[in-house]
């Protein structure tokens, strides 16, 4: 029996863990689905996938082949969400530059890196300028700006995002490759030196978006997210893709909210005008969107928040759950893409008093940063 060739199937196909299919299914199933950036753009997963052929497009007519690194200096936004998948689906490698580096740092991480095009915001010309003379493998430099007009700086920018993008065909074929190829990159900073590169294939993000899911998708006391969610993430798409949290969001087809710069009343307003129901944040984001003046007597009823990056102290928690939210821990690393564990509670815990909730929703540890 053991030397028996057992025939395949003649239309077997090896589908590989490509990027490209976590965007397949939000496209088919629910392409009118808002994206939202702030007050300065509402789109849908329609236009998501027409945005990224188009950036597809113009990168590759820019000469990006496979391999190469297009690296990216901006906010969260609905750009960063079509760099995730443009990139890594032409074959291309994301490097998510942590803007809160300091310039030398930065300018290291984009030649370790080996970057060949650079996309970034106006805010972050400044610190380019700093450092554009030392900069060896950068060739294209493309301009972001919320309002679409060029800014005059000594950086030999290519281009503006927006008037590049609807010069673009919106029609691209994304052909299948190695699910062991590099996707993205990006720099720790918790480290001692200069930060350390971390690299992802797609294989491992499709896994980990897939786990994630599994882990979120099927819980039923507490801390779901689901296609009635609305999301807005609340740690930056720089580091570990956000948690990869939006690959997440973007394979469920929920609406996603993207707040730009983390200003606490932007933040407020867009989860009370929005109806934001999932996030992720840091303790400290937690504590000081709960201490803004703009939240005393604001409803937090629903809000579902993974607190990592920091132990989430007992105090803290209660307070938030006072106010209604439904916070709870992940732990992971840098290295694992990056989530390994979540706290959630089973119908019985939910029974107990806020304060021993709070013990065991604090308990699963941290969210590492390196």
């Amino acid at each position: 029996m053991s030397d028996m060739l057992i025939p395949r199937t003649l239309s077997a196909y090896d589908y590989p863990l490509l990027i490209k299919n976590l965007l397949f299914f939000p496209v088919v199933d629910n392409p009118d689905q808002e994206i939202v950036y702030r007050n300065l753009y509402r789109g849908s997963y329609r236009q998501l996938r027409e945005r990224v052929c188009r950036l597809a497009n113009l990168l590759t007519g820019l000469g990006v082949k496979p391999g190469q690194t297009v690296a990216v200096m901006d906010w969260d936004s609905h750009r960063y969400l079509e760099l995730f998948f443009a990139v890594p689906m032409i074959g291309a490698v994301l490097h998510t530059i942590n803007v809160r580096l300091s310039p030398e740092q930065i300018l290291y991480t984009i030649d370790h890196a080996e970057d060949d095009v650079l996309l970034v915001n106006s805010e972050f010309l400044p610190i380019l300028e700093q450092i554009r003379g030392r900069i060896d493998t950068v060739r294209s430099y493309i301009l972001i700006s919320d309002d679409g007009v060029p800014r005059h700086s000594t950086v030999p920018a290519f281009g503006e995002y927006e008037q590049l993008l609807a010069a673009a065909s919106p029609d691209f074929q994304f052909a299948d490759f190695d699910e062991n190829s590099r996707a993205t990159t990006f720099y720790t900073t918790g480290t001692t030196g200069m930060p350390k590169g971390v690299y992802f294939s797609h294989r491992q993000l499709v896994l980990h978006t897939f786990s994630v899911l599994s882990v979120l998708g099927t819980a039923t006391a507490h801390g779901s997210f689901g296609r009635n969610d609305v999301y807005m993430p609340i740690t930056p798409m720089f580091h570990v893709h956000a948690w990869g949290m939006p690959y997440v969001a973007t394979m469920l087809g929920v609406k996603q909210v993207y707040p730009g710069r983390y200003v606490p009343e932007n933040l407020l307003e867009l989860k009370k005008n929005e109806g934001v129901t999932f996030s992720h944040c840091v303790p400290t984001i937690l504590h000081m969107l709960l201490k803004h003046p703009n939240a005393q007597g604001m409803d937090f009823s629903g809000w579902k928040l993974i607190i990592g990056g920091a132990a989430m102290s007992r105090n803290l928690c209660i307070e938030a759950l006072k106010r209604g939210m439904d916070v709870f821990t992940g732990y992971g690393m840098s290295e694992t893409c990056p989530i390994l564990s979540i706290s959630q509670l089973t119908p019985e815990m939910l029974g107990l008093s806020l304060e021993e909730q709070a013990t065991i929703r604090c308990k699963t540890g941290l969210m590492n940063d390196n």
